[in-house]
């Protein structure tokens, strides 16, 4: 089978999908799979219930979640690109262990904005079998992240969820005195106002409209893109996510002493050199920039210890 660029070696999804295998474990999938013109089997990424079934297929097939789902208007996050990130925190966590990724639930990790999907904790409590915190400042998406728990008791166990009640703060008044985290992790909004996320996902629109044309496809709605979901928390912050992370850096100082790493993407490459000095301002023992590649895409994670 082909082999996907650029994820991690570890990633379960390394191959291409087998659509066999993931309509046997959820047949809801196979009303979306079609051979394409290679007489191949595949979906419509441009269609969002299609991308949404995958994902819950590929989480019942690989990780055996059920009822797993993001409310309409949501995200809906890729299950192989998440993975990724769990997999290069495995790798850090690694070089206190002899090398080799530490599993079992005395690793515990706090994701700050898990939202409706609590996506990281589920991956990492899946696959390395981790403790997670689930954070976020929206309290519809910690119940819909609790009802998904509550479908998996094994799951339910090991994930906790908790209501950040400031949206000006991250790790302020959210971890307890007593507690202690091996890391943290954090996918922050992109962009820095609700403007600037239309202008993006009218850009996505065009461009896709080019290409399904192209294909013979029939064009995205641009009054109506569907298949860029995302509500305000997860799309925009004033300031976007320079001004985000910014603020995670002052706030890590604070918990310094309970928290091994600090992680975040950074969607931007050119933001990292601004986020470098500004993070060095606090004078962490360690700063590191790590790349994930996702076809053609390149994230980076920023990360730093005290």
């Amino acid at each position: 089978m082909k082999k996907e660029k650029g994820l991690h070696s570890r990633n379960i999804h390394l191959q291409e999908y087998n659509f066999d295998a993931l309509i046997k474990d959820y047949p809801s999938l196979a009303s979306f799979v079609k051979k394409n013109k290679y007489d191949a089997l595949g979906i419509d990424f441009f269609n969002p219930n299609a991308v949404l079934t995958l994902n819950q297929a590929l989480l019942a097939h690989h990780y055996k979640v059920i009822d797993w789902s993001v409310p309409k208007g949501h995200l809906c996050p890729p299950v192989p690109g998440r993975a990724d990130y769990i997999h290069y925190i495995a790798d850090l966590l690694a070089e206190a262990h002899d090398g080799k990724p530490p599993v079992g639930t005395k690793i515990k990790g706090l994701d700050i904005g898990s939202g409706t999907s609590c996506i990281y904790p589920i991956l990492g409590n899946c696959i390395y079998g981790w403790k997670f915190v689930g954070s976020d400042i929206s309290s519809d998406a910690i119940n819909h992240a609790n009802k998904i728990l509550n479908s998996n008791p094994t799951l339910k166990k090991n994930i906790k969820t908790r209501f950040q009640k400031s949206a000006k703060h991250t790790f302020k008044d959210l971890i307890k005195s007593d507690e202690k985290f091996d890391f943290t992790m954090c996918n922050p909004p992109f962009y820095s106002s609700l403007e600037e996320a239309k202008n993006a996902s009218s850009r996505k629109v065009k461009n896709l409209n080019v290409n399904k044309v192209k294909k013979g496809h029939t064009p995205v709605n641009k009054n109506n893109p569907s298949n860029f979901g995302g509500i305000k928390a997860e799309l925009w912050c004033p300031g976007g996510e320079i001004s985000f992370i910014k603020e995670m850096i002052k706030e890590s100082i604070i918990v310094k002493d309970q928290c091994r790493w600090f992680t975040t993407l950074v969607s931007k490459a050119s933001h990292l050199t601004e986020l470098d000095k500004f993070l060095q301002g606090f004078k962490p023992t360690e700063i590191r920039t790590l790349e994930m590649h996702h076809g053609q895409k390149t994230s980076q994670i920023l990360v730093w210890r005290f």
